[in-house]
């Protein structure tokens, strides 16, 4: 279950509730993933409204990786996600809220 204060969520992912968290490294892993060079660069990439596909796998690996799940992006790739695409992206805003505060 998760802790809020923590900055953790829970997802439905491959018919699974589980505890995501953008810990100190699942966000240097995003960083240097999506070639962002630091947190602030992160955020603009965030804030700018486009995200592609590969962006949210990313996000929602990176942060079941910090809640303790030992997956790959690719098997999360191939995982169902509750509500489709609109779905991931919704998980991938309330992780980035939950980690960042609501300005994300």
């Amino acid at each position: 279950m998760a802790i809020a204060h923590r900055g953790e969520i829970d997802a439905t992912i491959g018919g699974e509730v589980m505890t995501l968290c953008l810990t100190l490294g699942a966000l240097a892993e995003l960083e240097s993933r999506l070639e962002a060079g630091d947190l602030v660069g992160l955020a603009e990439r965030f804030s700018a409204g486009r995200i592609a596909a590969r962006d949210l796998t990313a996000i929602l690996g990176a942060g079941l990786r910090g809640g303790g799940h030992a997956i790959t992006d690719d098997d999360l790739a191939r995982l169902s996600i509750e509500g489709g695409l609109k779905g991931a992206a919704e998980i991938a805003v309330r992780l980035l809220k939950a980690s960042f505060g609501e300005a994300a």
